[in-house]
């Protein structure tokens, strides 16, 4: 299964605030074990609200909403994408990860897989995600 693992954003992280040399080869050595490991497919940390956007649907209108954002809670400062057998293995994972002790707030999604869709996710739908799939990996 995959799982999205979502670091929430911080007063700090909204303020750019970029971790130092120390912090960077700890995580850095977290991240290798999980690839060691076969888990991380993906990782990367956010640039603040301030440099961002949202787009608003309503209907057929579209509204843009440039940053910053104000509830610092609800924002993502970065995230991994992990390969696991079960939820139970990521939140053993994440309970090990560093950097992480001042009191912020790690949220783990499993990602819907076509299996998920049931009858809606037809052959010729699957067929189409897996050439989208492999595109996307040699891009």
């Amino acid at each position: 299964m995959r799982v999205l693992v979502i670091v929430k954003a911080s007063e700090e992280s909204e303020a750019g605030g970029m971790p130092d040399a120390k912090e960077l080869a700890e995580m850095g050595k977290f991240n290798e074990k999980l690839v060691e490991a076969g888990v991380m497919l993906m990782g990367e940390g956010l640039r603040p609200s301030s440099k961002g956007a949202r787009v608003r649907f309503e209907g057929k209108q579209r509204t843009v909403i440039d940053g910053p954002f104000a509830e610092t809670r609800e924002l993502i400062a970065g995230f991994w994408l992990w390969q696991v057998r079960s939820m139970e293995e990521a939140i053993e994972w994440i309970k090990r990860a560093p950097l992480f002790d001042g009191g912020m707030e790690i949220e783990l999604r499993p990602v819907a897989e076509m299996d998920d869709f049931g009858d809606a996710a037809t052959p010729e739908v699957r067929e189409h995600e897996a050439s989208l799939r492999e595109r996307i990996a040699k891009a």
